[in-house]
């Protein structure tokens, strides 16, 4: 089976000399729910961000099913980042629009410059974006602007918007430090079903431990830009958390 994500000695150094990533390396089976867990500064989110070039790497290689993404040419990157749906920690939405149209920016890649300016999207995409909105629990909000929901509800938009993009891999970048004890355990539930039913594979970056073992089939563990342990949620033990998260 060919690995939907190949991660070949990742790093990155930003221009202020901080080291984010150093020598990361590990690879993604299809339909494999991947937490990476680490305190913050530990290099969870720029990974993210290298992965679908949001942030240039220093150095090493990214493949996105055996195809290189790092010095693809800015018409392939994009044809590749159509295969990669973007959920983020403080949503990115946009405030004045509403909810269906926010769904449907997941659309933009396949819609045309001009018909995107005008927010102008096909009937079938309408359609869909609908359906979409239907199960994650917006039935009732498509015409509201994004602006007046809850963070809970406003995160549900954002993974409506990722799913519309058909996506074969889900990068979720601490999609929920923002929300309370309940909210977040229902939008790691949403996750683990678009996992589980959906066959999406899925990399999410976590800061709680809990949520990582209870959803994750598998943890990478960050720390100081590397990688401390690689494999299966339950056995990773309370020493080694204590240690992931010391200092803290």
């Amino acid at each position: 089976m060919t690995d939907i994500l190949k991660i070949d000695r990742l790093c990155k150094t930003y221009d202020n000399g901080t080291c984010a990533l150093r020598e990361v390396s590990f690879s993604v089976e299809p339909g494999e729910f991947v937490v990476v867990l680490g305190k913050s500064g530990s290099g969870k989110s720029t990974l993210m961000r290298c992965i679908n070039r949001l942030v240039e790497p220093t150095s090493g290689r990214i493949f996105l099913d055996g195809e290189e993404v790092t010095g693809a040419v800015p018409s392939r990157l994009r044809a590749l980042r159509k295969k990669i749906g973007m959920i983020f920690q403080q949503y990115n939405l946009i405030p004045r629009y509403s909810v269906q149209i926010n769904a449907l920016m997941g659309r933009l890649a396949w819609t045309s410059s001009i018909a995107s300016m005008v927010n102008c999207f096909s009937a079938e995409d309408v359609e869909r974006s609908g359906q979409v909105l239907d199960r994650l629990g917006l039935a009732e909000k498509y015409s509201e602007r994004s602006e007046n929901l809850s963070g809970g509800q406003q995160q549900r938009v954002g993974l409506a918007r990722a799913l519309m993009q058909g996506p074969e891999l889900i990068l979720a970048d601490e999609p929920v430090s923002s929300l309370d004890p309940v909210t977040s355990r229902q939008i790691m539930q949403l996750l683990a079903e678009l996992n589980d039913k959906d066959g999406v594979t899925l990399l999410c970056n976590l800061h709680l431990p809990t949520l990582a073992r209870e959803f994750g089939s598998r943890i990478l563990a960050l720390s100081e830009g590397r990688i401390i342990y690689d494999g299966p949620a339950g056995a990773l033990n309370e020493e080694e958390l204590n240690s992931l998260y010391a200092g803290e």
